[in-house]
C-alpha cells in the first residue's frame, strides 16, 4: 500500500469518527422522541405538550413490557423512581408546568435540549425544593412578563425533552408515588 492510500484512509477515518460523535446524540434523541410520541409506555402515543407517567404495573414488572410498548421508555437501571415523560413544542407559545407538593419526597424534572443533548434546567428537590410550584417554560424568542407566582425556565430551543422521576420508597408506596407523579402537568398560558 502506498503512502497516499494510507493518508486517504486516515482522513476518511477521522471524518467518519467526527461525524459519528456529532450525530450520535441527535440520532438517539430522534429514536427516543419517536418512541415517546408513537408508542409511549404501551398505552398508546403520548401527545406533544403533555406529560405521561409510567403505569404502576409497568413499574412493578419491567421485564414484561406490554405488547406494543417501547422498551426505551420502560426499561432502565433506575428501579426506584417512576418515570414521567413529555415532549414539548414551544413554537406556539410558552407552557405552564404545575408541580404538586411532594412533602419532602425526592423528585426531579430534567429539561433537555434535543439539538445538542444537554440539560439546561432542573426542577426538583435539590434545585427548587419539594413544595408545590408553578413554572413558565418559554422558547428562545419569547418576550413578555413572567406572571406573578411563577418561576421562569427559558429554553434555548423550541423542542424540549422533559424527563421526570418520582421516588418510590417501597412496594406499598407505589400508589402514592404514582398519584404524585400524575399530578405534574403542563398547560398553555391562561
Amino acid at each position: 500500500m502506498r503512502l497516499e492510500h494510507l493518508l486517504i484512509f486516515g482522513a476518511v477515518m477521522v471524518v467518519t469518527w467526527f461525524a459519528a460523535i456529532y450525530f450520535w446524540p441527535r440520532m438517539l434523541l430522534s429514536v427516543f422522541k419517536r418512541a415517546i410520541l408513537v408508542k409511549g409506555f404501551g398505552d398508546g402515543p403520548i401527545p406533544v405538550n403533555t406529560l405521561y407517567t409510567q403505569s404502576e404495573a409497568l413499574f412493578a414488572d419491567p421485564l414484561h413490557v406490554p405488547r406494543g410498548a417501547s422498551k426505551l421508555a420502560s426499561a432502565g437501571v433506575n428501579r426506584d423512581t417512576l418515570l414521567t415523560l413529555g415532549w414539548l413544542d414551544l413554537s406556539k407559545g410558552p407552557l405552564v408546568l404545575h408541580v404538586p407538593d411532594m412533602a419532602g419526597r425526592y423528585y426531579s424534572l430534567q429539561f433537555t435540549n434535543p439539538r445538542n443533548n444537554t440539560n439546561f434546567a432542573y426542577v426538583g428537590k435539590r434545585t427548587t425544593g419539594t413544595g408545590a410550584g408553578v413554572f413558565l417554560v418559554t422558547g428562545p424568542r419569547w418576550t413578555g412578563e413572567v406572571p406573578e407566582g411563577m418561576k421562569h425556565i427559558p429554553s434555548p430551543n423550541r423542542s424540549v425533552l422533559l424527563i421526570g422521576r418520582v421516588l418510590v420508597y417501597n412496594g406499598g408506596d407505589l400508589s402514592r408515588a404514582h398519584e404524585l407523579a400524575a399530578q405534574m402537568r403542563l398547560a398553555p398560558v391562561p
